[in-house]
């Protein structure tokens, strides 16, 4: 009847509703799309889909794009833009348990977000220098980004957290190549609520062996995080071709990472490069 109030939601029958089953995209751009190629596979029961070569050059263009205005934006901005996505991660921590992450890992990756947000504003401070110069100028070093880079990410969430965060709060762009599908793509809607900008983080879901060969041997690529590639094999491959293009490879570790210690500065600076000027003084 017009102007009466809407009936309880337990008036609503739901005998026979079929529940809407999820299905894990990718994340290029800002927007979620089923890969080109129309590929799946199930993943403990869910369907995820399979990235192409086709996909990961649609998020290379997509980084690239995204990557001179995320650099060009205020230290103090990106800080802000990884604190939001620890407040939303935490938001969440209900589903992100409920994807097999433990609570202290979660907890962890959280504190992860929050750490480098605050070496945001400090890392120039502490990776540059003024250096003395015999004549009368300004000789001065500061860190820039090394641009886009392509990263095969842990299987663990503290991992993939631990190899996304340095990279862009230092004004890189990411390609991520994940082995966990369920709670990568759950960090991606999280992500795309949290002031990130499109492109900015893209991640690829499937088989690093069939996917990371196009990013490494990418021309507009210009690093490559190998940290969660557990093949030694697939790892001296990737490396031959990213030489290719004179890429910056970050190596896997030579034994299993320990990503509830200190990380320190290496995760970052490995991905900077440095840029030094002169200026004549009194002018």
């Amino acid at each position: 009847m017009s102007g009466d109030a809407a009936a309880p939601a337990a008036d609503f029958p739901r005998a026979g509703r079929l529940a809407v089953r999820k299905t894990y995209k990718l994340y290029i751009g800002g927007a979620f799309p089923r890969s080109e190629s129309g590929r799946t596979y199930l993943v403990d029961g869910d369907n995820v889909a399979l990235a192409s070569r086709k996909d990961a050059r649609d998020a290379v263009v997509a980084a690239r794009k995204a990557q001179p205005k995320w650099a060009g934006a205020t230290a103090y901005n990106r800080g802000q833009v990884l604190y939001r996505i620890a407040e939303m991660v935490e938001a969440r921590r209900d589903e992100f348990i409920a994807l097999g992450v433990a609570a202290g890992e979660l907890d962890a990756a959280v504190d992860r977000w929050v750490w480098y947000a605050g070496w945001s504003d400090k890392i120039a401070q502490v990776h540059g220098s003024a250096n003395p110069v015999a004549g009368p100028y300004f000789n001065i070093s500061a860190p820039e980004p090394t641009g886009v880079v392509g990263v095969v990410a842990p299987a663990s969430f503290l991992g993939l957290v631990s190899v996304v965060a340095p990279a862009i709060v230092t004004g890189n762009t990411v390609v991520v190549l994940t082995a966990t599908p369920q709670v990568a793509v759950t960090l991606a809607e999280v992500l795309a609520t949290s002031d990130v900008p499109g492109g900015v983080v893209n991640i690829l879901t499937g088989h690093a062996a069939e996917t990371a060969p196009w990013l490494a041997s990418h021309d507009d690529v210009n690093a490559l995080d190998l940290t969660g590639v557990a093949d030694p094999e697939l790892a001296t491959e990737l490396e031959r071709s990213a030489a290719g293009s004179l890429k910056r490879v970050v190596r896997p570790p030579a034994d299993t990472p320990d990503f509830t210690a200190d990380p320190g500065l290496r995760p970052m600076t490995a991905l900077l490069e440095t840029k030094t000027v002169w200026h004549p003084k009194g002018f």
